[in-house]
């Protein structure tokens, strides 16, 4: 394990908040900001900033001067760019550069027995986030993920993950489009969260939604090889990841998660379980089974996690 001098893992939740735990000194810091209910959150060093997806003014807000603020207690960010209201179910953020995209699993036709979703394009500006265009997905999305240009999102309701090469690029107007590769990965029964890092892919598992008990984390090593190597439309055998289900995990519904090679820690956004909870998996790639988490927090309606060191 690598350790850094700064290890902040920020925690949103349904509830509004948004919390930063100091790894290295456990010192716990919160965040009044705007929304009222929060999905997707992204950290950037580069403009001290952090940005949320608030699914109370569907809008992405972005707040400064965070390490002005200090740490501990509850601090008062100030709020800097804004986008416009667009979305109605957002679920997670992916940023790539100046274009950050916002999933929605909103069913747009009201029928169940054609699910679609729609992935929202922003590009930051001085002034705000301006809507680039908006891309309808042929499936219920959930979790995205950028790996160099390409997007992977999970695809809701399966064991599965769809994958867009070079996706800011090549889908630049509104239109419904197609996966270029879809892949399931056996074990797996509804896929949620991911988080990549360095050759390594996190999936997060919520099982039956209802159940708070039957989540599960599968991790995949040499990732891009193993997808790659699998047919469109076919699977990554169990053989190929390692699992972390059970009990003793306190996985139920894992809606979000980021995985840390350097720390070598997956951090979980558990929604059901105990009413909310913040997991952390140590030794993430050697170990799997029914396994206690290595740390916990309880946050009610916990819903994205984002891991900054440096």
């Amino acid at each position: 394990m690598e350790t850094s001098a700064t290890a902040h893992l920020y925690a949103t939740s349904h509830n509004g908040q948004v919390r930063r735990y100091d790894i290295n000194d456990a010192v716990v810091t919160n965040y009044a900001v705007n929304s009222s209910d929060i999905e997707g959150f992204y950290f950037s060093p580069e403009d001290d900033a952090f940005s949320i997806v608030s699914r109370s003014s569907n809008q992405i807000e972005s707040y400064t001067n965070i390490s002005e603020l200090g740490a501990g207690g509850t601090k008062d960010p100030e709020l800097g760019l804004i986008g416009t209201s667009e979305f109605e179910s957002p679920r997670d953020l992916a940023v790539n550069g100046q274009f950050f995209v916002v999933s929605d699993d909103t069913d747009l036709d009201g029928d169940e027995a054609t699910p679609e979703g729609r992935l929202f394009i922003y590009v930051k500006t001085e002034t705000g986030f301006v809507l680039r265009n908006v891309l309808i997905t042929k499936f219920k999305v959930w979790g995205l993920e950028f790996v160099g240009s390409d997007l992977y999102a999970a695809v809701d309701e399966t064991n599965k993950i769809a994958m867009y090469r070079n996706f800011i690029e090549t889908h630049t107007s509104n239109r419904i489009i197609t996966a270029d590769k879809i892949v399931g990965f056996q074990g797996l029964i509804r896929s949620h969260g991911l988080d990549f890092d360095k050759g390594t892919m996190v999936l997060s598992d919520i099982g039956e939604a209802e159940s708070a008990t039957d989540g599960a984390l599968h991790i995949i090593q040499d990732f891009e090889s193993k997808f790659s190597n699998a047919t469109n439309g076919g699977f990554i055998g169990i053989d190929e990841q390692l699992r972390i289900s059970g009990a003793n995990t306190q996985l139920g519904n894992p809606v979000n998660l980021v995985y840390d090679k350097a720390y070598n820690v997956i951090f979980v956004a558990e929604a059901l379980n105990n009413g909310g909870r913040i997991l952390a998996f140590n030794d993430a790639t050697s170990i799997s089974g029914n396994i206690a988490p290595d740390l916990k927090y309880d946050l009610a309606g916990a819903s994205s996690v984002f891991y900054f060191t440096r």
